[in-house]
């Protein structure tokens, strides 16, 4: 739980540094802009905010890893992202969504400080505990952090705890390692399709290489 608030605070952080300007720039998620990016974090921020307030009995049945699942890669056509598209552009000041961020982000970063670890909660018709959720959600704003700096190179990227802790998970679900001389942030790029693996990389990945890339959803 404390890598999550390490992880969303330095995220939201690397947010605030970026230029008016570079809102416009394309994002490391296809297709998305950096500003549809903030905007999508926004939306992630009020996900985390309604989930912790929303308890159940309900029997666990995730936890950390197996709550992310393997799906198809985005083709934009989803619904929601042409909605983020469209909100993020409706925001017109990239100073307003920024605010709107940090607004809704502090709030729910102190959600998950006060959140007891134990708590089961209900999200997507899963249940988690509360401590498995907002460890989950390291992958999401490390990802994430990732995609906001893909064409920022003087924005300060991940925390390396963070970019470890999503390593070790991202190979979990994929049931096999990655090259150990790989560096967290490329394990991640290639592993989720972010970067498309040159052939020399493909020929290291040996057989994970035909299951590439782990699209997470």
């Amino acid at each position: 739980m404390e890598l999550f608030g390490r992880s969303w605070a330095a995220l939201r952080a690397a947010v605030a540094d970026v230029a008016d300007a570079d809102f416009a720039r394309p994002s490391g998620c296809a297709g998305w802009l950096v500003r549809d990016l903030v905007c999508h974090l926004v939306i992630d921020a009020q996900d985390v905010l309604i989930t912790l307030v929303t308890p159940t009995d309900r029997a666990v049945t995730r936890d950390a890893v197996t709550y992310w699942k393997v799906v198809e890669p985005p083709t934009g056509e989803d619904p929601l992202d042409a909605l983020i598209v469209r909100l993020a552009a409706a925001y017109g000041d990239p100073g307003l969504l920024r605010f709107h961020l940090e607004d809704v982000g502090a709030a729910a970063g102190r959600a998950a400080e006060l959140a007891d670890p134990g708590m089961r909660v209900e999200t997507q018709g899963e249940v988690l505990t509360a401590g498995d959720y907002l460890a989950a959600y390291v992958m999401e704003w490390t990802l994430h952090h990732l995609d906001l700096v893909a064409q920022l190179p003087g924005i300060a990227g991940p925390p390396d705890e963070g970019l470890a802790r999503c390593r070790w998970m991202l190979e979990e679900i994929a049931g096999t390692a990655f090259p150990a001389d790989w560096s967290d942030a490329n394990v991640l790029l290639v592993g989720t399709g972010r970067r498309v693996a040159s052939a020399a990389e493909k020929a290291e990945l040996g057989e994970i290489a035909v299951r590439l890339p782990l699209a997470l959803g």
